[in-house]
């Protein structure tokens, strides 16, 4: 088979290099890519957003099967285009893909099926959205962009003053462009967070290991919030307990949902959660494999890929056990200095070899290029360097080993990834 990736992440990079371990599969052309990406698939330099050409290219290399990755092109209905056009593929339809997509709809559908989450308001107008928390009183509070913000449009307001400058910059200023027409407004949670990825048919789910992720740049979880600076899987915090309760209680509802609302949800989808003294609840879905939990996610799985893909495509999954390793598994991401504010590109990047990796562990590429020979940083988060042990203690060790030897130019990374997951275990 040849597979098409959408995408140009350190997710699509982990998703390549997983398809390519199996037989079935000959190769995996991607679009755009990235320079990693460039040493396991050929890549072609079209905008993850251009359905039209996505489909030319699909039809010129006679694709056998389309996978479409990021959240954008989701949102905009590309697998809805391919499958017009007769192309198998993994991803949610438009329709399915506003429980990320329209914060609002997803909100709404937990309330409406009684899926537990956090209790919340939506507004249209920012003085209302300001009344409203005055009135409440209760801080931190959370206001949400309704839509698509590059990861980045959630804020939590420590107090009045933040929560005015929250909503405003929000609906007024439109720091998130239209996304931010509507907001949601939401109590804030505590307890452990655990990132849960799942494949589903629209009518199966079967979740795959539970990981944690660390989003604010600096160690101590300080700093300002990012894509995701590392992740450790599985999540200590994620008992065989707890999975049963997010499955009875989460996961088989919302796949019902989705079902009886007319959209039934077809691909990868991501429960982000907090283990509440209440129990689980759902912070937010994602349409799509989560960027960088999928890099310790996958090395775990046992099963081919590109069987389960098909299995949902063919909407099939209960004919397949999907099956993971006992192990765990790391991820430190090395980021450009200044990430996740301005930050330079086109840095030379030192002590890879010439297939981008290094010994010890697994170099997922986020953010970089190849130009002359050189691979060169081309974005905020640039590597995930990620490793597999029977223990987590000993992943870590292997990554950060494997991590000191990459150096670039203002290179920035966190020292601490996987010590809160540590000390839940000891």
């Amino acid at each position: 088979m040849k597979v098409l990736m959408i995408g140009s992440g350190g997710r699509e990079h982990a998703l390549v290099k997983k398809l390519l371990e199996s037989e079935r599969v000959d190769s995996v052309i991607c679009a755009p890519g990235n320079g990693g990406i460039s040493f396991d698939a050929e890549c072609f330099n079209i905008s993850v957003m251009d359905i039209e050409g996505m489909i030319a290219l699909a039809k010129e290399q006679m694709a056998d099967f389309v996978f479409v990755a990021p959240d954008d092109p989701l949102a905009a209905g590309m697998v809805d285009a391919f499958e017009k056009e007769g192309f198998r593929c993994f991803g949610p339809s438009a329709a399915a893909a506003r429980i990320e997509s329209s914060k609002v709809f997803s909100k709404n559908l937990m309330k409406k099926y009684g899926i537990p989450t956090a209790s919340y308001e939506v507004f249209s107008d920012a003085e209302k959205a300001i009344a409203y928390i005055e009135q409440q009183g209760e801080f931190p509070v959370v206001v949400k962009a309704d839509g698509l913000a590059l990861g980045k449009g959630v804020i939590i307001a420590e107090n009045m003053a933040e929560a005015v400058d929250a909503v405003k910059s929000i609906m007024e200023d439109k720091v998130f462009g239209a996304s931010g027409n509507n907001i949601v407004v939401e109590e804030f949670l505590t307890g452990p967070e655990v990132s849960v990825l799942s494949f589903t048919d629209g009518k199966t789910v079967a979740p795959m290991v539970s990981s944690m992720d660390h989003k604010r740049a600096l160690d101590g979880d300080k700093g300002l919030n990012t894509g995701g600076m590392g992740t450790v899987a599985p999540n200590p915090f994620y008992t065989e307990e707890v999975a049963k309760v997010c499955m009875d209680t989460i996961f088989a509802p919302t796949i019902k949902a989705m079902q009886a609302e007319g959209c039934p949800f077809k691909g990868c989808l991501y429960f982000g959660l907090m283990l509440t003294p209440d129990g689980p609840k759902v912070i937010e879905y994602n349409s799509r494999f989560g960027d960088p939990e999928t890099q310790v996610v996958l090395p775990l799985l046992k099963t081919p890929l590109i069987d389960v893909i098909e299995a949902v495509a063919d909407e099939k999954l209960d004919e397949i056990f999907v099956e993971f390793s006992d192990e765990a598994c790391a991820c430190v991401i090395l980021a450009s200095g200044g990430y996740p504010g301005s930050y330079k590109k086109g840095i030379e990047i030192n002590g890879l070899n010439e297939k981008g990796n290094v010994d010890g562990a697994t170099v997922f590429h986020a953010g970089t290029k190849c130009e002359n020979g050189k691979i060169l940083t081309n974005g905020g988060r640039v590597l995930g360097v990620t490793a597999k042990a029977e223990t987590l203690e000993i992943a870590l060790e292997k990554a950060y080993t494997a991590a000191s030897k990459i150096d670039f130019e203002g290179v920035h990374k966190r020292n601490d990834i996987g010590q809160r997951a540590l000390s839940a275990l000891k």
